[in-house]
């Protein structure tokens, strides 16, 4: 039968001790504590890792287009899921430490901010990091083409329009896939010739 002493649990056989039933001291809760800020990859490294996945991630996505017409489905929340996985795992390296993640965070975010800068400042950059807008709908008659290039089902824009309150397919003058993935529909009945027309086509 296991016996207990002052200093812990003692083997039945050997008489040594064989663990401590009190809590860790303070000291080692501080130690702990340091090493779940310790830097574990380093600055360097989680730069390079953030920088790789966030751009390799985005190229992924512009060539993929725009499929998140409205809202997410099963297939499209499934691999959003398994994407974020994947790519968190690549960019950990396998690190727990919270500074690690940090400098992680920090480069995602300061790369989107040098995006959006470089979107505003740069005339002509933003065809290359923002997709064109696509006609769907010109002059009540659907855009086969456009809706090709898109992969949108004829239900899936019915879909849109209804959403927008539109009853007729004729009362649409234009309906456009724009470039964050929103089907904006401007119907003839609310057409106007003041200021400036956003049907122009560049």
């Amino acid at each position: 039968m296991t016996s207990y002493c002052l200093s812990g649990l003692v083997h039945p056989v050997s008489g040594t001790v064989i663990a401590a039933p009190y809590p860790r001291t303070y000291t080692e809760g501080l130690s702990d504590v340091g090493e779940i800020f310790a830097p574990q990859a380093g600055l360097l490294e989680m730069l390079i890792r953030g920088t790789a996945i966030y751009w390799a991630l985005f190229l992924l996505l512009r060539v993929a287009g725009r499929r998140d017409v409205g809202s997410l489905g099963t297939a499209d929340l499934l691999v959003l899921v398994l994407v974020a996985d994947a790519a968190g795992s690549a960019m950990s390296g396998g690190s727990t430490s919270v500074i690690d993640g940090v400098y992680v965070v920090a480069t995602i975010v300061g790369w989107s901010v040098v995006v959006s800068w470089a979107n505003f400042h740069i005339p002509g950059i933003h065809r290359f990091l923002e997709p064109e807008r696509v006609c769907l709908v010109r002059n009540g008659r659907l855009d086969l083409s456009g809706m090709r290039r898109e992969h949108i089902t004829r239900r899936e824009l019915m879909e849109q329009l209804r959403l927008q309150g539109v009853a007729s397919l004729a009362s649409v003058k234009r309906a456009y896939l724009e470039s964050n993935g929103e089907i904006s529909v401007i119907t003839t009945d609310k057409t106007s010739d003041v200021g400036a027309s956003t049907l122009q086509e560049k």
